[in-house]
Formats: C-alpha cells, structure tokens, sequence
C-alpha cells in the first residue's frame, strides 16, 4: 500500500466487519497513527497522550515478538481480554502494526480470522507511507 486513503479505507472495511468493533488503526514502526481510528460515533476510552503511549508500547512489543519466530513461528495476531474491551494487535510487514479494539461480547473466536483475509495483501508488501 503506498497512499493513506487506501489504508483508511482498509481501516474501515475492518470496523464494517462487525458491530460490536470499537476502532481500527494502523501504527508505524516508531509507535506512530498513520491511519485508522474510533467507529465514528465512539470516543477513545483513553486520552490522547494515552493513545501515544499504547502506541509506543505496541510497536516494540512487535518488535519484540520476532525474537521467538524462530521457535515457535510468525505471530498472526495477539489478543488481550481486558475488563472494558478486547484489543487485538496484528504484525504486518517491516514491524508496523494493526491494532483493533471491539467490545467485550464481540465473537473473538471468528473475527480474528476474518481480519487476517483483509490483511493479508499488506503483510505481503512493504507499506511505503510508513
């Protein structure tokens, strides 16, 4: 992908695929929003600087998870059950990031699945507007 509104429009595909989606974005290397953001209508459970630090903290956290590929294989996605919402992180290719969160009665069985189909075509390719 090498224009935002394409990754946009990837964001929203994502948040159409279920009702109970919160937000869809895509996060660079370095922690960065580069598209994506809340269902329109909801507003981030966190503040701004809040968003910045998860942000950052999920990048590395990526980076991170490389170190055991070897081992045990790529990761496709990670998910966090949390009281309020579940968030699930998917790799994409050179250490980016998308990050989802949805609603706890979401069906975190099949969606993860779904996701990856949309996906797929940009783990296969570099992003450039990163």
């Amino acid at each position: 992908m090498d224009n935002v509104e394409e990754l946009e429009k990837i964001c929203q595909k994502i948040i159409a695929l279920d009702p109970k989606m919160r937000s869809a974005r895509l996060i660079n290397s370095r922690g960065h929003l580069t598209a994506g953001g809340m269902k329109g209508g909801l507003h981030s459970l966190e503040t701004q600087k809040q968003d910045e630090m998860m942000f950052m903290e999920l990048a590395l956290r990526v980076r991170m998870r490389h170190e055991f590929d070897r081992e045990f294989g790529e990761v496709h996605f990670s998910m966090s059950y949390r009281d309020k919402v579940i968030v699930m992180s998917f790799p994409l290719s050179n250490d980016e990031v998308l990050l989802l969160s949805c609603e706890k009665d979401t069906d975190f069985g099949k969606l993860p699945f779904k996701v990856l189909k949309i996906i797929e075509p940009l783990k296969k390719s570099p992003m450039s507007t990163f």
